[in-house]
């Protein structure tokens, strides 16, 4: 049941992170709503990422796996990916 509320609770967190990357692309969440600062966006869109982490660094934790570990790991991925790129 962990698991389940963990994983529900990180599909809601990335909802909303998308909702704060649109606001930052059209100046607010919803497009009748009044426009906000650039500080305000930047500040949810902040919020939004490590509430994402939260969830990430709960799952890692779960299954023993060292947060450092996964930055590693996601770093050589995106070399190996790019690397023709740059």
């Amino acid at each position: 049941m962990f698991l389940q509320f963990t994983l529900n609770f990180l599909t809601e967190e990335t909802g909303e992170l998308s909702r704060a990357i649109r606001a930052l692309e059209i100046g607010r969440d919803h497009p009748g709503e009044p426009a906000k600062s650039q500080h305000a966006l930047d500040a949810n869109l902040k919020e939004e990422l490590a509430d994402v982490l939260d969830q990430v660094l709960i799952l890692s934790d779960k299954f023993g796996i060292d947060p450092e570990s996964l930055l590693e790991q996601s770093e050589r991925k995106l070399t190996q990916r790019f690397k023709h790129h740059a």
